[in-house]
């Protein structure tokens, strides 16, 4: 009953966020602005309310489409203190999308439940890696709003972003920076702690996700100092970005794809 009762919950909630999304994206041109933000925050809050249902409720499930839907509202958290620092940034329609399908993917592929933590520090392990992706995909989601403020002027039309392009590239790289100090974090407690958090027996492991991160860790690593000891920037730095992001993503996001859905092992 507790169990039926947690999954009704949870597709509300899912549904409501989804539909929020939507209307934002679809409705944006014939809405006012103060009502497409109301709608955009009732999704938002929705979605928070949903991912906390999985995280919290009964049972406890996660997994690569829960990680990616966290990452999604982490971005429309932050975009949400930014529109208010910097209002003239413009990308609403465009996280409201992503969104909607980080929602739907949570939804179809909820994640296998855990009945039991072999530790208590697991879940703090779990939120500064979660962290860490969300703060990437913020500097992701900047480093595409830079390329198309930068396309704009050099077609000499008027960017579509609102913020002048030294102001995207400051904001992407600062958040570049604190994503790279929480995924150091995230890898050394994964590297001390690892018989705590995963229970006897279970040390640091050379898997795809270990490997994968720690290529994502270089990779940020030697754009950061390439960044303060060459000057590099543009196109060099945002490739790079892009490149670390992709090894994060395959690091824990992609393995458990191909566990979860591809050989159907939770």
């Amino acid at each position: 009953m507790i169990l039926a009762m947690s999954l009704w919950w949870g597709n509300v909630l899912a549904a409501g966020a989804f539909t929020s999304y939507m209307v934002s994206v679809l409705a944006r041109r014939r809405m006012a602005p103060d009502m497409l933000r109301l709608v955009l925050f009732a999704g938002w809050v929705l979605h928070g309310l949903m991912l906390a249902q999985g995280l919290l409720g009964e049972p406890q499930r996660f997994g690569f489409a829960p990680a990616l839907s966290t990452t999604v509202w982490l971005v429309l958290t932050v975009y949400a203190i930014e529109s208010r620092l910097l209002p003239q940034l413009q990308a609403q329609w465009t996280l409201a999308g992503l969104g909607a399908v980080a929602v739907a993917l949570a939804v179809v592929f909820p994640g296998p439940s855990y009945t039991r933590i072999a530790s208590v520090w697991l879940p703090l392990h779990w939120a500064l890696g979660i962290a860490s992706y969300g703060l990437f995909a913020a500097a992701v989601t900047h480093a595409w709003l830079m390329q198309r403020s930068e396309r704009a002027m050099r077609l000499g039309a008027q960017s579509s972003t609102g913020l002048p392009l030294m102001t995207l590239e400051r904001l992407t790289f600062r958040f570049v920076e604190a994503g790279f100090v929480l995924l150091s974090a995230t890898l050394l407690v994964g590297w001390l702690f690892a018989e705590q958090l995963y229970g006897p027996g279970l040390a640091w492991q050379w898997n795809h996700k270990t490997i994968f991160s720690l290529l994502a860790w270089l990779t940020f690593a030697g754009l950061l100092m390439g960044r303060a000891k060459l000057g590099w920037r543009g196109l060099k730095a945002i490739r790079l970005l892009y490149l670390g992001s992709g090894l994060l993503l395959l690091g824990y996001a992609g393995s458990r794809f191909v566990l979860e859905v591809v050989l159907n092992r939770l």
